[in-house]
């Protein structure tokens, strides 16, 4: 959440962990940008009236600058229809105009994640050659041949992960994206899985892959020259 009323901010994110989520708040625009170049989010709230730069320009460089694809809201006190028509062209996927009600801003957030579960269900085949992944049967090829010895947690970090390729996922957005939001494994649990997958796909170089890890933060999987 890009919020600078320090109230604001502390009531939304209120509202939205007694929701069962977790939440970043930045007062200044700055400190946003730095995190997600480290960070991976799965929504942003953005203000538009900021101390040191507009919430407009922070989700245009979101959206053009780091190809950043998560659902974004505004939520801020300009209520014009020229405010509006600039924020949903900016990317924004929503916008709201304070005072902000805490059953519409859930509700809201709700609708668009919804609409993103029904886009993602419609994807049947994900195909980034070498390999092929059938989201119907779940099942993965490489040059056209099968790969049978993945786990359902596997199948499912696979998934994602060819789903975000390049994007930097820190440990907790893995987590949450395949072990469910408030869950509670061992630390070790998704090195050990991304350590199987890694062997048992191949995502090496030779394959046109590499999935690696930012020290003490997550992992990317990244697409490569083939060396091979």
């Amino acid at each position: 959440m890009l919020e600078d009323d320090a109230a604001q901010a502390e009531t939304l994110a209120e509202w939205l962990h007694e929701a069962g989520h977790d939440v970043h708040v930045f007062g200044l625009a700055r400190d946003l940008v730095r995190h997600v170049s480290r960070e991976s989010f799965d929504t942003f709230l953005i203000d538009w009236m900021l101390p040191d730069q507009n919430g407009r320009d922070v989700l245009r460089w979101l959206r053009q600058d780091r190809g950043e694809t998560a659902p974004a809201i505004f939520v801020t006190s300009r209520n014009t229809e020229e405010d509006i028509v600039n924020g949903l062209s900016a990317g924004a996927d929503d916008y709201m105009i304070k005072p902000i009600r805490r059953r519409e801003l859930l509700s809201r957030l709700e609708a668009i994640w919804r609409r993103n579960r029904l886009h993602e269900a419609g994807q049947e085949i994900i195909d980034a050659a070498p390999f092929r992944l059938d989201l119907k049967h779940r099942t993965v090829s490489r040059d056209g041949r099968p790969l049978e010895n993945l786990t359902d947690k596997e199948f499912s970090l696979a998934v994602f992960l060819f789903q975000n390729l390049g994007r930097l996922l820190s440990r907790g957005h893995l987590l949450e994206a395949i072990w469910g939001l408030n869950a509670t494994i061992p630390t070790r649990t998704l090195d050990t899985h991304i350590s199987r997958l890694r062997k048992k796909l191949e995502l090496y170089p030779a394959n046109g892959f590499r999935l690696v890890p930012a020290y003490n933060y997550g992992y990317r999987l990244d697409q490569v020259e083939r060396t091979a």
